[in-house]
């Protein structure tokens, strides 16, 4: 009797150990990017030789200068849009309204506040017309978002560059070309610098931190969540999971892609109007241009897919992406005795994480595909 009991003991622990053996290896397995990501960060930051509280405040500047962006990206990966490339026309739409309070000299919180009223309608028709392009272009959101980006930043160029000063009337040598047509490549938003960062700031133990923007982040992500509690957002999983099964529950599936569209795109305006006031200078036909390429690769580097996404891994994302953009260029330097090297790794991790992510999915897919067909 004592032996089956002493061999019942052995049995237990050994499928308990073989539980924890599977269980740690799921862990690995799920959270292997972000683990890879913060193992280079930690070796970066050691060949970066950069003082720990230098570091710190970096990156909580850099945190509170994009979580914003990156965060406008969850709501479309949750209802099945994929990674929404097209968040650079609410770039644009944050830029437009930059641009048009800068002109009328409104300076300080108001300005950054009427920025954000004005982007408000043109992220809402940036959003709907993009919202409307992928429910023509379904499966296929992501090179339809990325497409329209560029087909957008030629519009946009357009504009700034020909109409402005012509067709749009506007008389300002600081922000006019010489010739008087066109914007400046440089745009000094010294109106609004620090607008949102400075109204409250906090220092602890040399560490500043804006604190008025890392509650309008904290508002953000308690808003999504509590969004995806909502009728609103169970229809956002609903389409996410199934379109066909949501639109056999009564659920207007194309109506639900549009608002979550529109969603991300005012979101995105508001995120690159709290970037701009904290950078202070618009790069008027750059500053958009990598906004959802770097926007999606943080989001990917924090574990998320092209199908899951959570605010924690948007967070983490941005914290390691970031991270890995202050280290990189000296880490570089002191390690090959070249600080370029840095820059290509930056370029290498934004682009190469987003390609295999999507070659992942494509592969995930295929292999669905062959499951259910068997």
């Amino acid at each position: 009797m004592k032996l089956k009991q002493g061999n019942t003991e052995i049995v237990k622990q050994e499928l308990w150990q073989d539980k924890f053996r599977l269980d740690l290896y799921g862990l690995l397995k799920k959270n292997a990017v972000p683990i890879l990501f913060a193992v280079i960060c930690i070796i970066g930051s050691y060949f970066a030789k950069l003082p720990l509280k230098f570091l710190l405040n970096f990156i909580i500047i850099r945190m509170c200068r994009n979580s914003f962006l990156v965060l406008s990206l969850i709501i479309p990966v949750l209802a099945g849009l994929g990674l929404n490339f097209g968040i650079v026309l609410g770039a644009m739409a944050g830029q437009i309204a930059v641009i048009a309070i800068t002109y009328w000299e409104i300076k300080g919180i108001v300005g950054f506040a009427l920025a954000a009223l004005l982007a408000l309608p043109l992220a809402i028709i940036f959003g709907w017309l993009t919202g409307m392009l992928f429910n023509r272009a379904k499966g296929k959101e992501m090179i339809a978002g990325l497409i329209l980006g560029f087909f957008a930043n030629g519009i946009y160029q357009l504009v700034f560059l020909f109409f402005v000063g012509t067709i749009i009337p506007m008389k300002n040598e600081y922000m006019l070309l010489s010739t008087g047509v066109g914007l400046r490549n440089s745009v000094n938003l010294k109106g609004i610098h620090y607008a949102l960062d400075k109204i409250l700031e906090v220092r602890i133990s040399g560490l500043e931190f804006p604190v008025v923007t890392i509650v309008c982040i904290i508002i953000l992500c308690l808003a999504i969540w509590f969004l995806f509690k909502t009728k609103l957002g169970q229809e956002f999983r609903s389409v996410g999971q199934s379109r066909q099964i949501a639109g056999v529950s009564g659920i207007k599936v194309d109506k639900i892609r549009i608002i979550a569209t529109i969603f991300s795109t005012v979101l995105a305006a508001w995120g690159q109007l709290i970037f701009l006031q904290n950078l202070g200078t618009l790069n008027t036909y750059g500053s958009h241009v990598q906004v959802g390429t770097f926007a999606v690769a943080a989001l990917l580097i924090g574990g998320a897919s092209v199908t899951r996404a959570t605010i924690g891994q948007a967070l983490l994302g941005t914290f390691l992406f970031h991270t890995l953009f202050i280290i990189s260029p000296l880490a570089g330097k002191n390690m090959l005795g070249n600080a370029q090297v840095g820059e290509y790794f930056r370029a290498f991790v934004a682009y190469g994480v987003i390609g295999i992510s999507l070659a992942l999915y494509a592969w995930q897919s295929s292999s669905k595909k062959r499951t259910v067909e068997e």
